[in-house]
């Protein structure tokens, strides 16, 4: 029975050791010099000892990027003959195959690394037309034309801009109609701060459709400093950009354009209408007499206002504004004549007197309500007590002329 057992002992500790794949013939020798083993007898109770095996020929492996394993350091509690063998076949070569990418292990990337972009990415499109440059974008859509914010091609600061707005509308008429030419000149101490001055000439001032129609049809108008009129005026003052941009236009132009608000202040000329035009008839003959106005003086002016400036290139822009002008309105003289002259002239008038001889304050100027034009042949003495009538009940108010300015200006 020792034999047998010893047997066991040989063949289960020679598959720990041996190969995945034993050669036969050592096997076999193995098991020969096993059987040349004489059975124990009567005489001895101690087995021969078992046989050395063979010490384990190295075989080469292939190389391969995982770790070799370990073997068990107790023995597995299967059937010896079913006891796992070691693989020591080659390592089976990889090939790629079309249409598939070779797994490769991802190279470590610090965390403080700055981050690149891929340069993989196939382009959008392979246009040549579409990937032009414009304006230094690159176009790969051609509807699109602007791609970044830049900063202003063209500064401000240090440059002089002369504006011309030859029409100048009033927008806001209830009682008053203006329209007329208006010339500013600016000093750009910073690109967003500059100095300017203003000089504005209203060529057609007079009185609204509805105030007309209401002196014509019922003898009645709104009060004088109501209606007072604006001739002209001259403003000094400030205006600042705070925010500007740009637009692409014509698919390959580009023109900046700036939020301006101003404000200025100074004095404007005011007058207000003595007598609309009227039809004068003398001796079967009809004349046109034309609307008469009154000087009503010099009143303080002030301005606020904004707009957009548009400008093409480096010294040309367009000037799109609106701005309301302030002044004050309060009439007690026509022509420079009060109500206590009014009331001397119309007594000489009716008297026949020389108007030279009364005696009136030093601005009253009565040479207008003296005389008979001689193309309409309209006597002015008539319109006196119109003038008297307009200071009778001297009245004030606060007057808000708002106007869109539209022009153009250069800079240099």
């Amino acid at each position: 029975m020792r034999p047998i057992l010893s047997f066991a002992l040989l063949v289960a500790t020679a598959a720990q050791a041996a190969p995945r794949f034993p050669q036969p013939e050592r096997v076999l020798t193995q098991v020969e010099g096993m059987r040349s083993v004489p059975a124990p007898g009567a005489e001895t109770a101690v087995p021969p000892p078992p046989a050395r095996p063979e010490p384990k020929p190295e075989v080469p492996r292939a190389p391969a990027s995982r770790p070799e394993p370990v073997a068990p350091t107790e023995a597995p509690a299967v059937e010896p003959a079913l006891a796992p063998m070691e693989d020591t076949s080659p390592a089976s070569e990889v090939v790629e195959m079309p249409g598939h990418a070779r797994e490769v292990a991802a190279p470590v990337t610090p965390d403080d690394a700055p981050l690149v972009a891929s340069t993989d990415e196939a382009p959008r499109t392979t246009d040549a037309r579409q990937q032009e440059l414009v304006n230094g974008a690159p176009l790969y859509n051609p509807n699109v034309s602007l791609h970044i914010v830049q900063k202003k091609r063209f500064a401000d600061e240090s440059k002089h801009e002369l504006a011309l707005y030859p029409a100048v509308i009033q927008v806001n008429g209830k009682y008053t109609n203006h329209a007329g030419t208006a010339l500013h000149y600016s000093y750009h101490l910073q690109e967003n701060f500059a100095v300017q001055v203003t000089g504005q000439y209203n060529w057609h001032t007079n009185e609204s459709d509805f105030n007309l129609e209401l002196i014509d049809k019922v003898r009645e108008q709104a009060q004088a400093a109501s209606s007072l009129l604006l001739v002209w005026g001259a403003q000094a003052g400030v205006e600042v950009t705070p925010l500007y941009g740009k637009f692409a236009f014509l698919d390959d132009k580009l023109a900046q354009f700036s939020l301006v608000l101003s404000g200025g202040a100074g004095v404007g000329s005011t007058r207000h209408l003595i007598r609309p035009e009227v039809s004068n008839e003398v001796d079967g003959r009809r004349y046109t007499v034309p609307a008469r106005f009154g000087d009503t003086g010099t009143k303080f002016l002030g301005s606020v206002g904004g707009g957009f400036r548009l400008q093409f290139g480096e010294s040309y822009a367009l000037r799109l504004e609106v701005r309301d002008l302030i002044y004050t309105a309060r009439v007690d003289k026509v022509d420079g004549c009060n109500l206590s002259d009014f009331e001397a002239l119309e007594a000489a008038r009716t008297s026949g007197q020389d108007f030279g001889s009364l005696q009136l304050s030093s601005s009253c100027k009565y040479q207008k309500f003296d005389g008979v034009d001689p193309k309409t042949k309209k006597n002015y003495r008539e319109d006196i007590i119109l003038g008297r009538d307009l200071v009778a009940e001297p009245s004030s108010d606060v007057l808000n002329n708002i106007s869109f300015y539209a022009g153009f200006s250069f800079l240099f």
